[in-house]
């Protein structure tokens, strides 16, 4: 039988040279190929910046998060002291009373700090050393919330502003921030994190209330009782917070959670978010700028909003709390700058006010403070 498949190669020597136009494509080589140095740098990098990224996002959320239970719980809490108020007039004398009213075990509430200030008529609340504690920035401190002006805790800056590369630093270094008006200050606080802002004038009233009710910042060991401290406020010129003063001119004020604050009252004056046009506080017949006491029975409020206002008992600026220098019958845009600076003696304090200024002027002794 004809063998048909003689002549067919059974070799790819025979095939190739049957089919002279096919080649084959494959090559081999004794090398094998991998990545180079460069391109698993570059591959580590790009993970490296996307862990990064993720990891921001998450604490992002994190934070927001805990935030709002803190917001939530707080919110709650006063909700249920003002019922409490109510019924007994007045708030629960001690942090037994309070975690015995919110139903809670002794010792287990949630809110590490319940301290009432009969002297003011609130009470201040605070989830300081708690897994709800508020993760503040580096140089903030945390607030306690207060009845009195509906703040929950947040965040302040425990220095006043300091220029580091033109963003606003809590630091003890340096001498603050001064020659900005209020719109810039404001927008200068927002760059400073997420979530920052100028202080509030509700913020600012529960810090100086907050310290007022603390029996160690007064000269005679209770609340009300001797001078309060108002700060640098006897001449010279604004200070670092390298080292602190003594007596009425003490710079340091602690809170009542323990911890301390600089410069609230004293050294520069600070803007607040605060505005009135019109309606400002003073006496029947005042007609220009000047200085009033808190508890002159004769000064009426007018269109001073609540929040800007002392709670409780009123003193004089003898005590070293400060004044509010205003004029009723001024009728302009003017924006609120709190705490004296260093040349304004006993009209310096924790809650001096001074209502002359429009939200553009820039000062030498003007400066700012962030909260969170």
């Amino acid at each position: 039988m004809k063998n048909t498949y003689a002549n067919k190669p059974n070799t790819l020597q025979g095939f190739t040279s049957l089919y002279p136009y096919i080649k084959p494509s494959i090559k081999y080589s004794s090398k094998q190929q991998a990545f180079t140095i460069v391109e698993l740098l570059i591959v580590i990098v790009v993970i490296a910046i996307l862990a990064a990224i993720s990891i921001a996002v998450y604490t992002n959320i994190q934070q927001r998060a805990k935030n709002t239970a803190i917001t939530s719980q707080e919110a709650q809490a006063r909700r249920k002291l003002e019922i409490y108020k109510i019924q007994n007039n007045s708030y629960p004398a001690d942090q037994d009373a309070f975690d015995a009213f919110m139903g809670q075990s002794p010792g287990s509430s949630p809110y590490t700090t319940y301290v009432p200030s009969p002297t003011f008529d609130t009470y201040f609340i605070s989830t300081r050393g708690t897994n709800l504690s508020l993760d503040c920035p580096t140089g903030f401190i945390e607030v306690p919330g207060s009845g009195a002006y509906g703040t929950n805790s947040f965040c302040a800056m425990k220095y006043e502003a300091k220029n580091v590369n033109d963003i606003p630093t809590s630091q003890a270094s340096g001498t603050p921030w001064v020659s900005i008006n209020q719109t810039n200050a404001i927008t200068k606080a927002r760059a400073t994190c997420s979530g920052c802002h100028l202080l509030t004038e509700a913020e600012w009233m529960t810090i100086a209330v907050n310290t007022l009710s603390v029996a160690e910042n007064w000269s005679g060991g209770s609340v009300g009782s001797g001078t309060f401290p108002r700060g640098n406020s006897n001449g010279g010129s604004a200070l670092d917070a390298s080292s602190d003063l003594a007596g009425i001119n003490k710079r340091s004020l602690k809170l009542t959670n323990g911890e301390e604050i600089w410069d609230i009252a004293g050294n520069v004056w600070e803007w607040t978010q605060g505005t009135i046009t019109g309606g400002q506080p003073g006496l029947v017949g005042q007609s220009s700028y000047v200085w009033n006491d808190y508890n002159n029975s004769n000064l009426q409020w007018n269109g001073l909003s609540s929040e800007s206002q002392p709670s409780g008992t009123l003193y004089a600026r003898s005590y070293g709390v400060g004044g509010v220098y205003s004029n009723p019958s001024e009728a302009g845009l003017r924006a609120f700058i709190r705490g004296g600076n260093w040349d304004h003696g006993s009209n310096a304090g924790v809650l001096a006010l001074a209502l002359g200024n429009s939200p553009s002027s820039t000062y030498a002794g003007i400066g700012f403070r962030v909260a969170r």
